[in-house]
């Protein structure tokens, strides 16, 4: 069992990924790649730099991090400012990050032992005992690092906090498995319930998922479902009666409930930063429209004796 976690954010008074006040730990890697992913330092399950070249003060003005790195040569330079650095070359001394005076370079993922991430999430225990909230686990995909994260969450469980995974379940049962005894509260997705247009837009076939969701509701574990609605893609009347026909008849109505996220643009400098493509930078849409529509969606879930509400929290 791995002892070690690469973690990229905690996020401490989070109060959307489960009940109460939450500390939140987002953990690097991800096997999907949806196209609106808001959070694309998420995706590698390394530690790794991005360069934020608005940021950068020109290797005139400042050239700490020429001064700094061993290898220059991985340093590109736009206009006489940083714009990306060579992975490939990078030998992950990070060097030049600690030396850049504007932070124009970042680091994402730290590695976490238990211990450590235990000592932030206690801090705020006295916030979960008093408003029945608790540590929520997610990424990326946290069940690429399923033996730390189930040693985790069990250590939580020691001290008496409410547990929450999200997850995509893009994974293996036996991942899953591993941390069921300890996980209070499970949140996931349905993106789509066509395989095809499902990997197109994610990277990865439903299968798996729809699979796992099965298995976690037969096993009686709380389950709150979500689905991204994005304009286009899936928010189409045939895709969410499929859905409505899934959650009835495969998964028995046994969710606590739906929630129907609308689709935000996020992430576009962290993209950037990554020298990542933004695929959904050209989606455009009324968002007044469309906000009637995701109503509209819900009424219909409602309709059909699914409990389903637009964001993720009950009013």
């Amino acid at each position: 069992m791995s002892e070690k976690g690469i973690i990229f954010n905690i996020q401490r008074f989070t109060l959307h990924d489960g009940p109460g006040i939450r500390t939140e730990l987002f953990f690097k890697g991800c096997p999907l790649r949806c196209q609106w992913c808001g959070n694309p330092e998420s995706l590698k399950g390394n530690i790794e730099l991005s360069v934020f070249s608005s940021k950068c003060l020109s290797s005139n003005k400042c050239g700490s991090c020429k001064e700094s790195c061993p290898d220059k040569s991985k340093l590109q330079f736009t206009h006489d400012k940083l714009s990306s650095i060579d992975s490939s070359k990078c030998k992950d001394c990070f060097i030049c990050e600690k030396n850049c005076p504007s932070n124009a370079i970042r680091i994402w993922g730290k590695s976490m032992s238990v211990n450590e991430c235990m000592k932030e999430i206690l801090k705020d225990k006295g916030y979960y005992d008093k408003s029945g909230g608790g540590v929520t686990i997610s990424g990326g995909e946290p069940l690429l690092q399923s033996g730390f994260v189930s040693l985790l969450l069990k250590n939580c469980k020691e001290n008496s906090i409410h547990t929450c995974c999200e997850s995509s379940l893009y994974s293996e049962w036996k991942d899953i498995e591993k941390i069921l005894p300890f996980t209070d509260l499970i949140i996931s997705d349905i993106k789509h319930m066509n395989t095809d247009i499902h990997k197109k837009y994610t990277g990865v076939d439903n299968y798996k998922i729809l699979e796992n969701l099965k298995k976690i509701t037969s096993k009686k574990k709380e389950l709150i479902l979500r689905i991204p609605v994005i304009p286009g893609v899936n928010d189409d009347f045939k895709n969410i009666e499929k859905t409505a026909d899934f959650i009835i008849n495969e998964l028995n109505r046994q969710i606590k409930c739906l929630q129907l996220l609308s689709f935000m643009r996020l992430g576009e400098e962290k993209y950037e930063s990554l020298g990542l493509p933004y695929k959904m930078k050209n989606l455009n849409f009324d968002r007044i429209e469309f906000q009637k529509h995701i109503h509209k969606i819900a009424d219909y879930f409602n309709s059909r004796g699914i409990n389903c509400l637009v964001g993720t929290k009950e009013k």
